[in-house]
């Protein structure tokens, strides 16, 4: 692999605004940039808009406002969405940047002297959602497969790219480099389309028709083709041909795109750097749909998400990790908020957002923040170190083939491991017993959470920093790299650590102390009121007259196991009595319980504890969390585990 990565998304198209299609791709470019950066490499990112066509000239029409006008409101929408969603681009290229037309025209005349362009008239199937021509067989019942429109009979004199020149070569240059379009099966689709003989590119527009674009080099009454033109984005960008970093990135370089356009990209752009003698790309990654109750998610159907409608409910990092974590790439998708909150809920606030507040809140409590050197490891502890530096080389592995979801897999995988490691070694107890072992099991605890927070960087830039910020640690983001996680011992002895954060906490769908996006809208207005409670049909009645809950409602619930270590009276109150419960961390609970239960035989006796209830002050004293009972005619009964279990288990 070379010391280079040159990464690209394609340049979005201009004719309506930024949807969550586009996001992934962005994002997915930015985790992958970040990942080479922290790999050692030198890393060029680039994205941008495409800007060229027949639609602009429709959108900006229907907007009453000229081409230019249209799309700079529309390319400064992506541009401003970038760094809402941290994406860490080196430069943001234009169509309409001089440059690059200038660039385009180079690149029409080196192709036009070697021969291979020529003038013709043509009839053919064209759509101008997609503004190409069409055969008969790429349309679906006589539609095109994106637009579900029939394409309009076109003649039309116009410019053709020889591209059926370079079809044996294509073939012959997809099966010598196997892994040049990834995942295969976009390779297989490839190659099985070329089976058939290739048709030469139609690669221009006359201006009787079309006057927004390009001008042809050698004529000008054309325009040219917007694909001719916004392919060469991703050389034009690198000051081709004789700019420095084409000469330093371009061998390095690795398209990301979307599967609906994988023909231009996987059969028009090779041909065209073949016929103006450059040298193809290295991959051309290609993803799965977004989809909406098993639809594609497009613009022309009008069912889109809007990237910051989420990430203000929800959360940046939390809607970057959700988009890498659900999709396979390579696949289709099913979106859902439902499926968004879930994950939210169970990863990233039970799972990590909980291991990293039981982790400092114990060096806090039980070093002040100062974390002394550890003793000798136990086969439990060296286990743990295997697992998390045996971690870094996995996760690479995953990151290079295209495996994100895997890659966080295996994080979580971890992040399960250190979780039980906590309920298994009982830090609590050790505090009180055996301060050297504990300081061992806490450097245990911390030094995988060291490599865990470098390796969510890509992923979540934000809580990464932050839980770098938390270990004390002084190089961050950008600063850390796959050597660096790999030298083991940092914790030991150091000092700085943070108070402990709630890096994610737990939401509903809608956001987290809403229902519903309209309540959120409410509240930011000042007008939130609370919602008429809808009459619930027989259906919806279970026990008792509770509605039913979703399941990802129930997911919501973070029930444990805890032990009660200590159980006082409140004189004040005739119900209350002041419990202290152990779920891997001692917490202050009130109970109505007095006179069901005496002090002393609550000591030592498991329950079952609601751990994420808002904290409430009850007769003076903070209650965090509550304790479950069931209640009959005889009295109240306290719910326990029928043998005992670790404090802090999960309950589900």
């Amino acid at each position: 692999m070379s010391d280079r990565f040159y990464v690209t998304t394609p340049i979005y198209y201009v004719n309506a605004e930024p949807h969550i299609g586009h996001a992934y791709t962005t994002i997915v470019a930015d985790v992958v940039s970040r990942y080479n950066r922290i790999a050692g490499r030198e890393t060029f990112f680039l994205t941008g808009t495409d800007e060229h066509g027949d639609k602009i000239v429709t959108a900006a029409e229907k907007a009453g406002k000229s081409p230019k006008a249209y799309v700079d409101e529309i390319s400064g929408l992506f541009r401003a969405l970038w760094p809402k969603l941290n994406i860490g681009h080196d430069r943001f290229i234009r169509t309409t940047d001089p440059e690059h037309m200038a660039c385009v025209r180079k690149i029409l005349d080196t192709v036009n002297e070697k021969g291979d362009i020529y003038f013709s008239e043509y009839t053919g199937l064209y759509c101008f959602g997609c503004e190409r021509f069409y055969n008969e067989r790429e349309l679906v019942e006589g539609k095109c497969p994106d637009h579900q429109t029939a394409p309009d009979e076109i003649r039309e004199a116009n410019y053709f790219f020889r591209m059926s020149r370079y079809q044996d070569w294509l073939i012959d240059h997809i099966r010598k480099h196997p892994d040049f379009i990834r995942p295969e099966r976009y390779r297989n689709e490839i190659l099985s389309f070329l089976r058939e003989p290739l048709e030469d590119l139609c690669i221009s527009r006359p201006k009787s028709r079309l006057k927004w674009g390009i001008t042809l080099p050698f004529d000008d009454d054309y325009v040219t083709y917007v694909w001719f033109d916004a392919l060469i984005n991703y050389v034009s960008a690198l000051g081709y041909p004789d700019g420095d970093l084409f000469e330093r990135f371009w061998p390095a370089a690795q398209h990301f795109i979307a599967k609906d356009i994988l023909k231009p990209h996987g059969i028009y752009w090779p041909c065209m750097l073949k016929a103006a003698g450059i040298e193809p790309f290295r991959h051309l990654n290609v993803h799965g749909w977004w989809q909406v109750s098993a639809g594609k998610m497009s613009k022309s159907l009008g069912n889109v998400v809007r990237p910051l409608d989420l990430v203000d409910v929800y959360g940046l990092d939390a809607f970057r990790y959700f988009l890498l974590r659900e999709m396979v790439f390579g696949l289709d998708s099913e979106f859902s908020e439902e499926a968004l909150v879930g994950r939210l809920n169970a990863d990233l606030a039970n799972d990590l957002g909980n291991l990293v507040s039981r982790s400092l809140t114990m060096v806090g409590k039980y070093f002040k923040g100062d974390l002394p050197a550890p003793g000798e490891a136990l086969p439990e502890d060296e286990a743990l170190r295997r697992a998390a530096l045996d971690l870094i080389d996995v996760y690479a592995g995953h990151m290079e083939s295209l495996g994100f979801h895997k890659a966080l897999m295996a994080v979580w995988d971890v992040i399960g491991r250190l979780n039980k490691y906590i309920d298994s070694t009982q830090p609590w107890v050790l505090a009180k017993s055996d301060r050297d072992r504990l300081a061992t099991v806490m450097h245990h605890l911390i030094e995988p959470l060291r490599i865990v927070a470098g390796l969510l960087w890509p992923f979540l830039p934000e809580t990464a920093e932050t839980m770098q910020g938390l270990l004390g640690l002084e190089g961050r983001g950008r600063g850390l790299t796959l050597g660096t996680l790999r030298n083991w011992g940092g914790a030991g002895g150091r000092s700085g650590f943070g108070k402990a954060a709630q890096l994610f906490p737990r939401v509903e769908v809608g956001g987290a102390k809403a229902g519903t996006k309209a309540a959120v809208a409410e509240e930011k207005r000042g007008k939130s009121k609370a919602p008429e409670k809808p009459a619930a049909s027989k259906e919806s009645k279970v026990q008792d007259g509770a509605n039913r809950i979703t399941f990802q409602e129930f997911q919501g619930l973070d029930l444990r196991v805890g032990t009660v270590v200590q159980a006082e009276d409140i004189p004040e109150s005739r119900k209350l009595i002041k419990l202290t419960v152990d779920i891997g961390e001692e917490r202050t609970v009130v109970a109505g319980i007095k006179g069901q239960y005496r002090e002393s035989e609550l000591v030592g006796r498991q329950v079952v504890l609601l751990a994420n209830l808002e904290p409430a002050k009850l007769m003076g004293v903070e209650s965090q969390g509550m304790v479950l009972a069931a209640e009959d005619e005889t009295g109240v009964h306290l719910l326990k585990p029928d043998e005992t279990t670790q404090p802090g288990s999960r309950i589900r």
